[in-house]
């Protein structure tokens, strides 16, 4: 286990790790991108799997349905830009997806964990989600994220972050 997952996983208040990172539609985005308005940070295990596909499904419907008063939404794995676009196309997702192949920002969230299947462990993400305010600080934080539901929860507590 490296040294950035061993540390405190942060929390409401702190401040979003500093990121640069290829993604699908943006080309990059950094923590510095996002400021300015909320944003939805969330973190997925593997693309184009079932509970993967899910997830970043029901973040582009609420996308859909807000239109233009719908916050900023990037999904987060350390799959390869080029698996992430193929992802992006095949699930008509718009909204970035970021190619974190070194786990800077998986593992500045602590969300590089010790996971097992059928008596085996590994290391992989923990499905989490993080709601960032405007001027870069983490706001809510959902870890072992159950998808149902979960994609409507975020964007209601991002509009009550955004204010009327």
């Amino acid at each position: 286990m490296s040294e950035a997952s061993q540390t405190a996983h942060p929390g409401e208040g702190d401040r979003l790790p500093d990121f640069d990172l290829p993604a699908t539609v943006a080309g990059r985005v950094s923590n510095a991108s996002l400021q300015g308005r909320p944003a939805i940070v969330f973190l997925y295990p593997k693309a184009d799997t079932s509970g993967c596909t899910q997830e970043a499904r029901e973040f582009q419907a609420e996308l859909d349905r807000l239109g233009d008063a719908a916050p900023v939404v990037i999904g987060v794995s350390r799959d390869t830009p080029k698996k992430l676009a193929a992802f992006a196309a095949k699930a008509d997702l718009r909204f970035p997806l970021v190619s974190d192949s070194e786990g800077v920002l998986v593992e500045g969230l602590g969300s590089w964990v010790e996971k097992s299947m059928y008596g085996r462990t590994y290391m992989g993400i923990d499905r989490s989600t993080f709601l960032v305010d405007a001027k870069g600080r983490i706001a809510r934080v959902w870890r072992k994220v159950k998808i149902p539901g979960h994609a409507a929860a975020v964007v209601k507590a991002a509009g009550e972050l955004a204010g009327p």
